[in-house]
């Protein structure tokens, strides 16, 4: 019963991050891709599994910065597997400042910093409210 409920964790998570992540480029860009569904699910279902893997125990900075660490990796995994391999531009970062092959940059790394220190709050509290997880306990030192 226990794999049942982590699957189900996990889909929930999954859908709801990329729900979320989706939402956000339309409201800002005026348009997505499937793909950012996809790795936005992914890195919400990430958020969780740091916080669960050390308790939620560890400072949020901390947190925050595993989270961008995997966030701006997936981006970049992610960007050259649909915009350089398959050809569909999705996104491209050349004209930014501090950038790598045009799939990730620097001023977008900070926003998703941003990003990162919401969804590790949602999803503690997600987990814990609709799952019963432990109860996140965030500081920011």
């Amino acid at each position: 019963m226990r794999t049942v409920k982590r699957l189900s964790e996990y889909l929930f998570l999954w859908a709801f991050g990329g729900t979320l992540y989706y939402t956000f480029e339309m409201v800002f860009r005026g348009f997505s891709h499937w793909s950012m569904f996809l790795l936005g699910g992914v890195c919400f279902v990430f958020f969780a599994q740091q916080g669960l893997w050390t308790g939620w125990e560890e400072p949020l900075w901390k947190q925050v910065g595993w989270c961008v660490i995997f966030v701006t990796a997936g981006e970049f995994i992610t960007g050259i597997i649909v915009n350089k391999m398959m050809g569909w531009q999705v996104w491209d970062y050349t004209d930014q400042p501090f950038q790598l092959m045009g799939q990730i940059c620097l001023p977008f790394t900070v926003i998703f910093s941003g990003l990162c220190a919401i969804g590790v709050l949602m999803s503690g509290y997600l987990l814990h409210y609709l799952y019963g997880e432990k109860k996140p306990c965030f500081h920011v030192l």
